[in-house]
């Protein structure tokens, strides 16, 4: 392919991370051109499946609607989507398809761009994460045992999960989008580190069993299998709340003040305390069941009190004040580093503080 020609699937990643139809990006591109013939959905949909080369005025409208460097969708690389072995998410079912693909390709970028970022610099640890299949014999429980020990997890509560992924060689992004309903993506490809993309609109406690059960299926499932979500869960609930250590705690006279106090203790939602106590056979299933109705019935299924302090990624932020620092590199020359826009650029790597800037909200055209 000619080095100045767009990569199809890069022009297909960039749209969907946009929310964009190819009609709409079409119009856009008309729009922007002014004179001359209308550029159709048809040439778009050509483009994306390699028919036609997307080289000079036209790769530059691709590049001005997507709101990317042409310089993005022009580089070549893996892209992994749905259904690959190497990308797992934490979803809920109201997640659209539309949808769905606009996370991948957050995903796909961000790996991209961190790549992009950390290349030259000394601030990424070395990859300790590894391969521990579930099986008959092997349980996720075992599983998430097994790294606690091999990373030297303290007993108790797991201080911040980011630190610890972070800390582990894995990299940890946050995206603020308008849906709901997912609450993280990840993916380990094959001689990279594994990333995790989190929807930082979710609450810490939400976030922290969603990376633990993402890091469950890093860990546990190099091929996807039919339980796997329940394992996940199983994993996320013995790495955060190991059953030899919180036995005790949890106890069988559970009640909504005493869930308050474990949940600042454990850094957990309420809901999954009582889920955890069930599975441990400390409680009844009426009385899962009868804390569960109250939980309700006070809105905190949704809404939680005793909101925890959130955990924020740090390796890029280091990543990016090391290029600060080396190259005396502005947040313009780190955004042309990673293919970004500079107000993409603050917002994704969470820059703002250290730079002065603000961020800026990154979506456009949602559909979904």
């Amino acid at each position: 392919m000619d080095q100045s020609a767009g990569n199809p699937v890069m022009l297909t990643l960039a749209r969907d991370s946009r929310g964009l139809t190819q009609s709409e990006v079409a119009r856009q591109m008309s729009d922007r051109r002014g004179g001359g013939p209308k550029i159709t959905q048809g040439y778009v949909s050509k483009a994306e499946a390699g028919a036609v080369s997307v080289i000079g005025e036209r790769l530059e409208l691709f590049a001005a609607v997507l709101g990317y460097p042409s310089e993005l969708l022009t580089m070549s690389g893996g892209v992994y989507g749905l259904g690959t072995a190497c990308v797992h998410h934490r979803k809920r079912q109201s997640l659209s398809a539309a949808a769905g693909r606009r996370i991948h390709a957050y995903l796909n970028l961000a790996r991209i761009q961190t790549r992009l970022l950390l290349t030259g610099s000394d601030m990424q640890p070395e990859n300790a994460f590894f391969r521990f299949p579930v099986s008959a014999v092997d349980t996720a429980r075992d599983a998430a045992a097994e790294v606690r020990q091999r990373w030297s997890v303290p007993p108790g509560p797991v201080a911040s999960m980011v630190a610890l992924l972070e800390q582990a060689g894995g990299i940890v992004v946050q995206r603020r989008t308008s849906s709901t309903a997912w609450d993280a993506v990840s993916q380990w490809p094959d001689d990279e580190a594994p990333i995790f993309l989190l929807n930082a609109a979710t609450p810490t406690d939400r976030q922290r069993f969603t990376l633990a059960h993402e890091l469950g299926h890093i860990v546990c499932h190099p091929v996807p299998g039919p339980e796997q979500e329940r394992e996940a869960d199983e994993f996320a609930a013995e790495f955060l709340m190991p059953a030899a250590q919180i036995t005790t705690e949890l106890g069988n006279d559970l009640d909504i003040g005493k869930l308050g106090v474990l949940k600042q203790r454990w850094r957990v939602s309420m809901a999954a305390l009582v889920r955890r106590a069930r599975d441990l056979g400390l409680i009844t299933d009426w009385r899962y069941r009868s804390l569960n109705v109250e939980l309700s019935s006070l809105g905190y299924r949704t809404d939680e009190p005793g909101n925890l302090e959130p955990e924020q990624p740090q390796l890029p932020l280091r990543a990016a004040q090391e290029w600060i620092t080396r190259q005396q590199d502005g947040v313009d020359d780190l955004a042309a580093r990673t293919l970004l826009t500079t107000a993409e650029f603050v917002e994704i790597f969470g820059l703002a503080g250290a730079t002065g800037s603000e961020p800026a909200a990154t979506e456009r055209g949602t559909r979904g």
